[in-house]
């Protein structure tokens, strides 16, 4: 039986009390990746017997007494999924080599796939549309998943998302480049993270009303 302390701290610190029937779930592609909030036990469960699911990867990362962390990573060895960390930030210009060992993990991980962060909006938002740009898929493909439909707001500073998804098209108007060696030889991490700004109202809003991580 699971311990009370993971539980309390999940449904109550970490706002997964919301997540019970809220699961911002997310088609990628089917059969292969799904997306979605903060998980927990029976919803990976589910997802397992319904759609085969086959590994999960957190994109939050590890946190000591997260209650959360440790109900879905005992979950995922419990039901025999596999279970890896590819941490991200939501606010922050994303790193070049995040994305670089994501694409790595990408073509280890067995699929189908699940790719979760806390709310599902802005960090497994930003990991579908890797995924997507990684296969060659259109950047609008990859753009509609940093959407308002998942929660994603643009113009807070979350939006340092988006505009990443910006500095790739710009690099692409004068002729094709493939993702993967524009983030290797041209992404400037430094620069964006620099020239970025976002508005206040929406940090207000995703700081004090909606509480994102």
């Amino acid at each position: 039986m699971a311990r009370p302390g993971p539980w309390l701290h999940a449904l109550f610190n970490d706002h997964a009390l919301l997540r019970l029937g809220w699961r911002n779930w997310g088609v990628v592609e089917s059969g292969r990746v799904y997306r979605s909030n903060h998980p927990l036990p029976w919803q990976l469960d589910r997802a397992r017997r319904r759609l085969g699911l086959r590994t999960v990867i957190n994109l939050r990362g590890t946190r000591p007494g997260l209650g959360s962390e440790e109900l879905s990573r005992e979950a995922a060895a419990r039901l025999g999924l596999a279970h890896h960390y590819a941490p991200f930030e939501s606010r922050g210009a994303p790193h070049r080599d995040r994305i670089l060992r994501l694409a790595e993990l990408f073509e280890a991980v067995e699929e189908p796939v699940l790719l979760h962060c806390k709310s599902g909006a802005d960090r497994a938002g930003l990991a579908a549309a890797l995924w997507l740009l990684l296969r060659g898929r259109p950047l609008a493909q990859a753009r509609a998943q940093l959407s308002l439909r998942y929660g994603h707001v643009r113009q807070g500073r979350t939006g340092v998302l988006d505009a990443f998804l910006d500095r790739y098209e710009a690099a692409t108007r004068a002729g094709p480049k493939p993702f993967l060696e524009w983030v290797r030889d041209d992404y400037d991490e430094e620069a964006l993270r620099r020239e970025f700004r976002s508005r206040p109202w929406a940090d207000a809003l995703l700081d004090k009303v909606l509480r994102r991580e």
